[in-house]
């Protein structure tokens, strides 16, 4: 038999395959309905077989005779007749699937059934119950399968246009699949009290579909629709900032309550009625300076408080005006501190206001100066500005309360962009000349005008957003490579997804299989990729390689070959120049077409007329062959899996003992560091032991000679080799690549970076650029003009092996005053810092 006759016998019993709609805006839908049925098709054979084992313990289980006939009948009905049933339930599935998308694709086009024309009694009791079951049976796996339902839904309604998508409009939802299996049972078993039994065991003994909304979320992704919903990275990035939002809110709450208590200990007036005040001030947030002034009250002698009029105020207004310039470039360690001043002006606090907002205020400079992440020429900035900001905090004691606060979100904006300051320029750094000129302008301007931290914020932010668009400028080339590249991935990750739903059935001839596989997935990459600037070249290249495969289909009727003739020339020319696009042009190209050309002719030839009999050969011989040729797939994509497990394990299994041998060395080396210890302190009791028995008798030999005995009875006790659990070692290595996964995802543009290279120096990056689909970061140094790229899989290594971490500076304020305000001791004497 030749090869165009053995795939003559495997097609002739197939029905044919409309050709697709030819519209661009339905590629997606079409190839959603396609891959669904592509996975969902090849697990009723599985499926088949565990219902009929499943029937037939039912039919020894049961009580009643003619019950156990009826499941023995099924049973063995299914058992022998398992292709039929397959057919059926395909046939209906891919109908029912294509159904469901157009009715949610066209709503307009759904007649609505009123009551006027047709009433309730149209619809059954038999009708209603079997509705109501399979709405009974899927909830359950609804509830299974919640989270990638969910972003289905989600992604489903940003290709509609629609705001939300209801799980019940989804023509992918579990109801669908169980009224699929379950008509194709009803249909396959003429025998009608059999129909009732089987929907209970088709949801318990359903097929996972898990993987399947697994693979329509990720063919979605990569069509460009809500790439950043993956569910790992969705569901992980979403309850990371519910998580953060919450702690923030937390700590936010801590630090107000603990300000509320700090100065109601210290002013001797009760808590709610500085919380009261600070709420109120809270409310007025964004107002103007005099309105800020009195957001914040102390009851009782307080209350009449001026600080702009107080001897503290001008005294600080005083130091202000006199402060020496030298201090901008003396160095932060040498910069006088307001804990340092604190001790030189004890006469100078006439109230509790000005003593506690003083005491506060130092230990908030303190905690950020002591920063090691803040640069030291941002420190001695910051610290330039201990006096003013000081001053705005006795005019508004907001500062402590809001983190809207201009003269906090001054000093928040100098810490967050130190590690931005290139220190090959040091200080003639745009960034830092920008920062210096503003700062100098508060220690010379600032009096009692609040809008002027307002001003000088508003410029540097200004600077900063034009810095950040100038780096992204110079990175555009890069960038571009970049996204290049992706968008090629992306092209090939979609030609592959397409290829494999057509081939996917095993009803493809073999030769013309490998050549869209070898061939036409280059072609619909390259449509891919020129998508945007030929947006019709992806439907053409999709609906040439339809027409192809629709060409080798049996025609079974005069006019079906007819209309191939016709298109055939056609489908021919489009053939060959895609084919000439990608430059195949050796012998394999005449090759193909000499076979495509003995399998049309074999068409044509085949006989018109064939028996009932006869097709029903065909049909079921086509079938055993497309199974086969199926389940060779799945064996090698079973395969292929399996390798890449045993790779990734491989992988696994060497970090571990990778870990465990550092485990080891470090435990030994703790071990002999202990001993050591040990070992010293012994011999340090002994030689004391030994001067107290020189005292009394020098002529005792067998003390030290005991002592020692006992030394290295002791060294000899501790010297044990430590137990390394391997367990533990896994659960940590698991944990280290969960976190670094995590890390990675949460990484957001702007975020700095901290590597250690090879030769453990360290490199702080700030991340300038992250790609659509998350798989390559773009970095650049304080220099910004070198730059470098690193590609997810990378990333998270690295961050796996603690080669990088995330540098963080923000928000220096709110920590600062939460450990201020956590020291166990008064606050009212801070500790004295070394000049």
């Amino acid at each position: 038999m030749s090869k165009n006759q053995a795939h003559q016998k495997q097609v002739e019993g197939s029905q044919k395959v409309k050709a697709p709609i030819s519209l661009d805006a339905l590629d997606t839908w079409q190839a959603l309905v396609q891959h669904a049925y592509q996975l969902v098709s090849p697990q009723i054979d599985a499926f088949a077989g565990r219902l009929s084992h499943a029937l037939f313990v039912k039919s020894e289980e049961a009580s009643d005779a003619k019950e156990a006939a009826l499941y023995f009948h099924g049973a063995q009905l299914l058992k022998n007749s398992t292709y039929t049933y397959f057919y059926l339930c395909s046939g209906i599935l891919e109908k029912t699937l294509k159904s469901e998308a157009a009715a949610i694709r066209n709503p307009e086009q759904k007649t609505p059934v009123g009551l006027a024309d047709e009433g309730m009694t149209l619809v059954s009791y038999e009708e209603m119950d079997l509705k109501l079951s399979i709405s009974r049976a899927s909830r359950t796996l609804e509830l299974d399968h919640a989270e990638s339902l969910a972003a289905l839904n989600m992604r489903l309604a940003s290709l509609l246009g629609i705001e939300t998508l209801n799980l019940t409009q989804n023509p992918f939802r579990p109801e669908v699949f169980l009224r699929v299996l379950n008509t194709g049972w009803c249909e396959f078993n003429p025998e009608k009290n059999a129909h009732d039994y089987v929907l209970p065991l088709i949801s318990e003994l359903i097929f996972n579909l898990g993987p399947v909304y697994q693979a329509l979320n990720e063919l979605l992704v990569v069509r460009g629709i809500l790439p950043d919903l993956q569910e790992s990275y969705r569901m992980k990035r979403k309850q990371a900032s519910a998580e953060a939002a919450r702690v923030g809110e937390v700590v936010k709450n801590e630090v107000t309550k603990k300000l509320e208590q700090y100065f109601s200990e210290q002013s001797g007036i009760p808590a709610n009625a500085v919380g009261s005040s600070a709420g109120a001030a809270g409310a007025g947030a964004g107002a103007s300076s005099s309105q800020a002034a009195g957001g914040f009250h102390f009851p009782g002698p307080a209350t009449n408080f001026q600080p702009a009029n107080s001897e503290l105020f001008q005294y600080l207004a005083g130091v202000q005006k006199n402060m020496a310039i030298h201090q901008l470039v003396s160095g932060a360690q040498q910069a006088v501190r307001l804990s340092n001043m604190r001790q030189e002006m004890p006469s100078m606090f006439h109230t509790g206001v000005e003593k506690h907002t003083f005491d506060l205020m130092s230990h908030v400079f303190d905690g950020v100066l002591s920063n090691r992440e803040i640069a030291d020429p941002i420190k001695e900035l910051i610290s330039a500005l201990q006096v003013p900001v000081l001053k705005a905090a006795l005019i508004d004691k907001d500062f402590f309360f809001q983190d809207a606060h201009p003269a906090r979100r001054l000093i928040d904006l100098l810490s967050k962009y130190s590690v931005e300051l290139d220190p090959e320029k040091g200080q003639d750094d745009p960034l830092f000349r920008e920062m210096q000129r503003n700062v100098m302008r508060v220690q010379k301007e600032f009096d009692q005008q609040l809008d002027l931290f307002d001003e000088v914020v508003t410029d540097l932010e200004n600077f900063i957003k034009k810095e950040e668009a100038a780096t992204i400028e110079s990175l555009q080339a890069p960038i571009n490579r970049a996204l290049q590249r992706e968008k090629f991935k992306q092209a090939s990750i979609s030609a592959t997804n397409d290829i494999s739903m057509r081939i996917g059935t095993g009803e493809v001839v073999a030769f013309v299989e490998t050549f869209l596989e070898n061939r036409w997935t280059k072609v619909l990459t390259l449509a891919y990729s020129v998508q945007d600037q030929k947006p019709h070249a992806v439907e053409d290249a999709i609906k040439t390689m339809d027409d192809l495969i629709w060409s080798i289909k049996p025609k079974i009727t005069l006019a079906q070959r007819q209309d191939m003739i016709n298109r055939l020339p056609g489908i021919l020319a489009r053939l060959n120049k895609w084919l000439s696009l990608i430059k195949w042009e050796d012998a394999d190209r005449v090759q193909f077409f000499a076979d495509l050309a003995e399998c049309h002719a074999s068409i044509v030839r085949a006989p018109l007329e064939l028996s009932p009999e006869r097709q029903m050969e065909i049909a079921v011989e086509a079938a055993k062959i497309a199974t086969e040729r199926r389940l060779e797939k799945r064996a090698k994509a079973e395969a292929d899996a399996k390798l890449k497990a045993q790779a990734d394990e491989a992988e696994k299994m060497a970090l571990v003992a990778q870990a465990l041998e550092n485990a080891k060395i470090e435990a030994e080396q703790k071990t002999r560091e202990e001993t050591q210890a040990k070992v010293n302190a012994a011999l340090a009791a002994a030689d004391g032991t030994n001067e107290t028995v020189a005292g009394v008798d020098a002529a005792s030999p067998t003390a030290s000679s005991a002592d020692a005995e006992q030394v290295n009875a002791s060294s000899q006790t501790v010297r044990v080799t430590p137990e390394i659990s391997e367990e533990s070692i896994v659960a940590k290595l698991e944990r280290a690549i969960e976190d670094a996964t995590a890390a990675v995802a949460n990484l957001e543009r702007g975020e700095w970076v901290q590597f250690r290279k090879l030769d453990d120096s360290l490199q702080k990056v700030r991340l300038a650029w992250i790609s659509p689909m998350r798989s390559l970061f773009i970095f650049t140094s304080s220099q910004k003009e070198k730059s470098f790229s690193v590609a997810v899989d990378e990333l998270e290594r690295n961050f796996r092996d603690g080669r990088a971490t995330v540098v963080s500076v923000d928000h220096v304020v709110d920590k600062a005053l939460l450990e201020a305000l956590s020291k166990p001791k008064s606050m009212s004497e801070p500790d004295p810092v070394s000049a």
